[in-house]
Formats: structure tokens, C-alpha cells, sequence
């Protein structure tokens, strides 16, 4: 795996981390979802997420605490943003200007697929026996994992920082996708491949 230098941080992050932090005590609505606030909605009808599609100028972080919960910040329906679940997907796009922001509580997740210029980030440590992300285009991801099996893909420009300790790891990346392991400690890796143009080569060969 690459180390390099070159995965922004922003300062907003520790604003929202402190946000995300004060909601996890709020009281849900059984049915559809609750505007508890002008700046943010919880959408308490979206469980049992399996997997996540985040494309476009989107914010999302993942956590696994106890309970589902999707919250979803700044004004969405009036950015004309998608946040649709349906048979344990959850599809998040918006391509508004301002960057939507959305959290995403679930124990049951394990896979996430970013694309555009989407950011994912863990808040907290993504704690899973199993769990896949892919990456397309300029996607960004910073997870810190406490994971069994994790497998990365991705694809274009790519960015992904990682940390934390994961048993048994896998990474399938192309030649122009950059990774930064921030501490990462790996058990055992089962494939380490890089694709350019249809080639594949073992990576380190």
C-alpha cells in the first residue's frame, strides 16, 4: 500500500462531529420523517441498511451505533437532493453547489460505493466482520476501521485514507487512485492488485 501526503482535512469536520455527537439522544417520530431542526432531518422511516450509493456533492459519514437512524443536514429538499431507501440500499445524490451532509447510524451496513466528488468519512471506527468500499472518480474516503474483512476498490481518481486495524484486508486499485494508510494495521492481506487499462499486475511484484 502507498503512503503519501495529500488527504485534506476541514476545519468545518470538528463543527459537524460535535452536531452529530448532540443528536444521537433525540426522540424519533415512529412513522416519516422529523424536521427537528431548521438546519438538519431525521429520517426515522429508513432502516435495516445493508449498503450505501452516495454520488454527486456529497458529505456522508458512517457510524455504528445501536439504533438506525438517517439525518440528513441543510435544507435537502430544497437542494432537489435524493435520499431514497429501498430493499436495504440507501441512495444518497444531490448536485447542489453546497455539499449535502449526511449521517448515517447502521449496524446492519456493510458496503458503501461513492462516486463524483463524494467524501465518506467514519465517525467513530467502522467495526464490521465485513465490509467493502468503492470508490469512483475524485471520491474521498477517511475511515478509521476496527474490522474482521475489509476490502477496498478504486477506480479513476480515487482518493482513500485509512487507519485503525482490520484482520483480513483486500485492495483492488488503479494506477492513478492514491492511498494513504494513517497507521493502518493489517493481519493478513488476501489481494493487493493495481489495474491500468484492462491490465492487471500484483502490486509490489
Amino acid at each position: 500500500m502507498n503512503s503519501k501526503k495529500g488527504v485534506y482535512m476541514k476545519t468545518k469536520i470538528l463543527s459537524i462531529i460535535m452536531l452529530l455527537a448532540a443528536l444521537t439522544g433525540f426522540t424519533k417520530n415512529a412513522d416519516a420523517a422529523v424536521a427537528a431542526n431548521s438546519n438538519y432531518t431525521i429520517l426515522n422511516d429508513i432502516k435495516a441498511i445493508n449498503s450505501i450509493e452516495v454520488r454527486g456533492n456529497v458529505e456522508l459519514f458512517i457510524s455504528d451505533n445501536a439504533g438506525e437512524q438517517v439525518t440528513v443536514y441543510n435544507k435537502y429538499y430544497a437542494q432537489n437532493a435524493l435520499v431514497q431507501s429501498k430493499n436495504g440500499v440507501l441512495r444518497i445524490s444531490s448536485y447542489n453547489g453546497e455539499k449535502l451532509i449526511v449521517w448515517v447510524n447502521s449496524q446492519s451496513l456493510r458496503s458503501v460505493s461513492a462516486y463524483d466528488n463524494a467524501e465518506v468519512r467514519s465517525f467513530g471506527k467502522v467495526a464490521k466482520v465485513e465490509f467493502n468500499i468503492d470508490l469512483h472518480n475524485n471520491a474521498v474516503a477517511k475511515l478509521n476501521f476496527d474490522s474482521y474483512s475489509v476490502r477496498v476498490t478504486m477506480r479513476d481518481n480515487a482518493t482513500a485514507e485509512l487507519s485503525g486495524t482490520v484482520e483480513v484486508f483486500g485492495m483492488n486499485r488503479n494506477t492513478r487512485s492514491m492511498v494513504v494508510s494513517n497507521g493502518l494495521t493489517v493481519g493478513r492481506n488476501v489481494e493487493n492488485k493495481i489495474v491500468e487499462t484492462g491490465k492487471e499486475q500484483l502490486a509490489g511484484a
